[in-house]
């Protein structure tokens, strides 16, 4: 029999399964995605049911599952810290308590019971085996899921995020099957929660907005960063950093922010309801400025200290790609590799991996790629599905073999149109990469207003992404490596860049938005970056030949791709949810793996009772 294991994370946010078959990552999904709650902490009973769905198999069939981290630890952490601020802090005690007892606090028998309704619902049989049930550690979790399906033999390991158990920057060294620690840097000192302090201050939401952040930093200056590194983070020449901690209240409240810290930049946090000014966008470029210097003395330090060559990170601080690219620029590391599930959802790859590789002692295999599959992990509808679907629902639609579909997609983003694009398996992790996007025509000079206010709905000054054939990508951007995951930012090519007029060269702020800056305009952000995806024949075919139709048609082996849903809703999962998020929005052509549907045919489809009903797919 095969062995597999199943890793989950959940209970805090972004939950999710992974399942490994013989040491191969072969199924992974997050929660949101089937209970379209965005970032979703509960039990991933869905996740899980997809991953054990997707082998045929049930829990008798697996070897152990593994939780992403030690509850015991954080909840030691959580008492010391509250001791230690008493009596303020007392309402976050009470509120945080009042979740532990309930929940956390004994979360192996509620691991067990929830698992025994999945047990009860795949098997009549009243066995009462359970599965091995082991406990990893959070930044231990990061480090696995960052190293094993690394294409490196040898790595050093940086995390970065807001808090595991007590950690909130980590270093490890990988070798072989092996993963050993070297130092960590604790709660309640943390670039993670620095950055989401900013997050707050500007009136995001905190573990959703930090891209919002990172999106606003262009249009402002760094005026303020004087002022962060002499009041609130003493960074040390090695990269390591203390946080000056009277200006923050997320060790003993609700809130990221006090008094202090407000009186320090003379204002109040923004209100959602508040329009931004130059003062956010000069706070936003100022902390991603910070961030950066601290990203980039830990790399360096990590060169000197350990000699390797090759960089793995993770955390929720590797998503920020903006310092991914500063960090390739610098080219401290030969090579530098990225786990696209870096935040707490790759946790439970992470877990899972840990307990193949550390527990079972494993010999580990190295694929020269990486072993992530393009991330492209998560449940798939075949054509025959979708056709069934459509059928119920009454909905007009076409069907065309591949190189007639691909043809007459690449002519209609030639015209200017939007596409929904459903294809294959769903990504595991936070970026749209080609299976469920949004596309368009990145030549277009009204794409990224079009696609932000009638697709996305959402703020006007957030930036789109580009997709760009593999070995095109030195042709229009500024660097010569891959980046499948959409994980490095890089400055468009110089030749494909357009000077601004003199009467532009003086505007401030959101006021640089519709001023074109390059050929592929779309997808150039105002500091002529781009957050740039790689796209390869070997994980992606249909995907590839889809934007190779394009170039065919076009000369430009680049398209717009963003997230196949809007703003505050996860991405879509099934092609009701694909079908869902075409008639809410002006999209024009939704994509179904083969199928082809009009927004101009639908309009005799009755939606009221589409909403009201729930149709299962053959």
């Amino acid at each position: 029999m095969s062995s597999y294991i199943l890793g989950i994370s959940c209970f805090y946010h972004d939950s999710a399964a992974a399942l490994l078959k013989e040491g191969e990552i072969v199924a992974a999904a997050q929660e949101e995605r089937f209970s379209r709650k965005k970032h979703d902490s509960g039990f991933p009973i869905n996740a899980i049911k997809y991953c054990l769905e997707s082998q045929n198999i049930n829990l008798k069939d697996i070897q152990s599952i593994v939780y992403y981290e030690k509850p015991l630890l954080t909840f030691e952490r959580l008492l010391e810290t509250y001791l230690g601020t008493a009596p303020r802090g007392v309402r976050s005690f009470i509120a945080a308590m009042q979740v532990w007892i309930k929940e956390k606090l004994f979360l192996k028998s509620e691991l067990k019971r929830q698992f025994s309704l999945i047990q009860e619902e795949f098997s009549s049989n009243t066995d009462p085996y359970f599965p091995e049930l082991l406990f990893s550690e959070h930044h231990l979790s990061h480090a696995a899921a960052a190293f094993y399906p690394s294409p490196f033999e040898e790595s050093v390991i940086l995390c970065m995020d807001g808090v595991g158990e007590w950690a909130t920057t980590s270093t490890w060294i990988g070798k072989g099957s092996e993963i050993s620690s070297l130092w960590e840097i604790s709660f309640p000192h943390s670039l993670g929660l620095l950055y989401s302090a900013f997050t707050y201050y500007c009136g995001f939401k905190v573990n959703s907005g930090e891209y919002k952040l990172m999106g606003l930093a262009p249009y402002g200056e760094p005026k303020y960063v004087d002022k962060i590194k002499e009041n609130l983070i003493d960074i040390k020449e090695d990269g390591t950093f203390r946080l000056n901690i009277k200006y923050f209240k997320y060790h003993r409240g609700f809130r990221m922010t006090n008094r202090k810290f407000h009186e320090l930049f003379g204002q109040m946090p923004r209100t959602r309801e508040e329009d931004l000014s130059q003062f956010h966008m000069d706070i936003a470029a100022s902390i991603q400025v910070v961030t950066e210097e601290v990203v980039i003395k830990l790399a360096k330090a990590l060169r000197q200290e350990t000699g390797m060559k090759n960089l793995c990170l993770a955390g929720g601080v590797a998503l920020n790609c903006v310092a991914n690219g500063k960090l390739l620029k610098e080219k401290i590391f030969e090579n530098i590799w990225i786990q696209p599930a870096s935040g707490d959802a790759g946790s439970a790859l992470g877990a899972a991996l840990f307990a193949w590789y550390e527990k079972s002692s494993k010999v580990r295999s190295v694929n020269s790629q990486d072993s992530m599959k393009g991330t492209y992990l998560g449940p798939n509808f075949s054509n025959k599905e979708i056709i069934n679907y459509l059928t119920q629902i009454k909905a007009p639609f076409e069907t065309f073999p591949d190189q007639e579909l691909f043809e007459k997609l690449a002519e209609n983003l030639d015209q200017g149109k939007v596409i929904g694009w459903f294809n294959g398996p769903m990504e595991f992790g936070p970026r749209a990469l080609g299976a469920r996007s949004i596309i368009g025509d990145p030549r277009n000079k009204k794409m990224q207003s079009v696609m932000n206010l009638k697709i996305k709905y959402r703020e006007s000054f957030r930036p789109f992404a580009p997709s760009v054939l593999e070995e095109d990508v030195s042709n229009q951007f500024e660097i010569d490596t891959k980046s499948p995951y959409m994980l490095i930012v890089g400055a468009v090519k110089k030749e494909l860049c357009e000077e601004l007029k003199e009467e532009d060269k003086n505007l401030f702020g959101i006021e640089k938005l519709n001023i074109p800056r390059s050929s592929i305009p779309a997808i150039t952000h105002v500091d002529y970056s781009a957050r740039i995806q790689t796209v390869s024949k070997q994980t992606n075919p249909r995907y590839y030949d889809l934007i190779n139709a394009f170039k065919t048609k076009t000369g430009c082996p680049t398209i717009v791709n963003t997230s196949f849903n809007v703003r505050g809703e996860p991405i879509v999962c099934t092609p009701k949810d694909a079908y869902r998020c075409f008639m809410r929005t002006e999209m024009d052509i939704l994509v179904l793996q083969n199928q082809i549907l009009l927004k101009s045919a639908q309009k005799n489809v009755k939606t009221d009772e589409f909403w009201m009903q729930e149709f299962e797919l053959d």
